[in-house]
């Protein structure tokens, strides 16, 4: 069965990255952070952002713990 993943969050700061995966870790929602090695392209300076993407079946959980969590992800 093919797993369809989508965007949950994209940004440049890389702390918020690595919380929100923490939070979606503790949840057992199944993610991928994509382009995190892109930075190595950009010369380090952190200027594209990097995404987190998320397995479409926990996706409402992914966004209704983001907002509770106060984090803004655009939706």
């Amino acid at each position: 069965m093919e797993r369809r993943v989508t965007e949950l969050l994209r940004t440049n700061d890389v702390v918020l990255i690595s919380y929100v995966a923490s939070l979606l870790e503790d949840a057992g929602i199944g993610h991928v952070v994509l382009d995190t090695h892109m930075s190595i392209m950009d010369g380090s300076l952190g200027v594209l952002p990097r995404r987190i993407m998320v397995e479409d079946d926990g996706l409402a959980q992914a966004r209704r713990l983001l907002d509770e969590a106060g984090i803004d992800h655009g939706h």
